[in-house]
């Protein structure tokens, strides 16, 4: 471990100052930060890890932070690259459910739109390169060529999990012989025992908390209650999440409809995972929770699941990619990851920033900078966000 807490914690505290374009942008800021840059792991360990957080439920890039930071500090490590990547996005979003509403929509709009079309130039260097790593034969494109056109036709978290369990099976079977000898170790020290306790620690609260929310009336137990479950149970990650909270605080009365759908435009405007809205809604709460307390309250409910799920699966995890027929699961995996990036890489991350020439021209000098030219990713992106400013309004 080279890294002290503090180093991590900044490590990831740029990367949550800069990481604009969702979860699938932040995967690759993670791959191009950490990966490429810092070599903490490799590129196949890398998208191994990114296939697990895949797999479960929750925020994946926020996960695949989590684990990150677990592996090279332990806990500690895990928190403190949960709180640098997490607490600057909340931190906004608190302040702007306080009424500070210049910190989420203070950015002029050209510069919002260059922090756009550089999400679209990290999507497309991250599928680039993953690409070229992890797609190297026939069958592996076919299989990525599927699960993009899979998710384009039919969109949904739904066609994801059916696109991932499909190339899982086929991968088993086609890559399982070929691929059963190679094993990059996820350097990880937890033992499944300590694993099992995890995992059952999220059941029980899974199952708990509603009972205990629903015999005692507690207004604040039912809100710790509701954020954990959305937390727990939704697939998908992003805005997927949104409409779920929604449909959880707003027919409770906890949150007005106008004020949820008012937060509606600010996580598109900050860092960070789009999760953090729940630190938000946690302000802007009625009854029970509200203000800075509401907000912590609520953001940890949320985040909760995934703390428990990362460190539980992790020791399963890495048992199971050890078996050659799991390791020709991953490759077909990996093939699938690849192809839902290239997906999202057309929508809805290139639909909603190539609008014209000169959007596609700055996208495209961006992925060049980063994939060729070697740029960290802050000096692209404030370059973005200067030269956004210099283009016309859209026509």
């Amino acid at each position: 471990m080279n890294e002290s807490l503090g180093q991590i914690f900044l490590i990831f505290l740029r990367l949550g100052l800069t990481s604009f374009g969702g979860p699938i942008a932040h995967l690759g800021y993670f791959r191009e930060e950490l990966v490429t840059r810092r070599r903490w792991l490799s590129e196949q360990s890398y998208a191994d890890l990114v296939a697990l957080c895949q797999f479960l439920p929750g925020p994946a890039s926020s996960q695949v932070g989590l684990a990150l930071g677990l592996m090279r500090h332990g806990y500690a490590g895990a928190l403190a690259a949960w709180c640098g990547f997490t607490l600057p996005s909340a931190a906004v979003l608190i302040l702007f459910a306080q009424g500070m509403t210049g910190y989420a929509y203070g950015i002029p709009p050209g510069m919002l739109h260059g922090l756009k079309l550089v999400a679209v130039a990290v999507v497309a260097q991250a599928v680039w390169n993953m690409g070229r790593s992890l797609c190297n034969d026939t069958w592996r494109i076919g299989l990525m060529t599927a699960a993009a056109c899979a998710m384009l036709l039919l969109p949904g978290s739904m066609t994801q999990v059916v696109v991932i369990f499909s190339t899982a099976m086929i991968g088993m079977r086609l890559f399982a012989v070929a691929d059963g000898a190679r094993h990059d170790p996820l350097p990880i020290a937890l033992s499944r025992r300590t694993g099992l306790a995890w995992l059952t620690l999220f059941a029980t609260l899974l199952a708990a908390l509603p009972v205990a929310a629903a015999d005692s009336h507690n207004t604040v137990l039912a809100q710790i209650n509701a954020f954990y479950r959305t937390g727990a149970l939704v697939f998908g990650g992003g805005h997927v999440v949104l409409p779920l909270l929604q449909a959880a605080v707003v027919p409770a009365g906890w949150v007005d409809n106008s004020t949820f759908l008012a937060g509606y435009g600010a996580p598109p405007a900050v860092t960070g995972p789009l999760f953090t809205y729940a630190a938000f809604l946690g302000a802007s709460m009625k009854t029970g929770l509200s203000g800075w307390t509401g907000a912590l309250v609520c953001l940890l409910a949320i985040f909760a699941p995934s703390f428990l799920l990362v460190p539980g699966m992790l020791p399963f995890w890495e048992r199971l990619r050890r078996n050659p027929r799991m390791q020709g699961a991953l490759s077909g995996v990996n093939a699938a990851v690849v192809g839902l990036l290239l997906a999202a890489l057309y929508q809805p991350v290139w639909t909603s920033a190539i609008l014209r020439a000169q959007d596609f021209a700055l996208a495209l000098i961006a992925f060049i900078a980063l994939t060729f030219w070697k740029q960290p990713p802050w000096r692209v992106v404030a370059g973005c966000m200067l030269l956004g400013l210099a283009l016309p309004g859209k026509s």
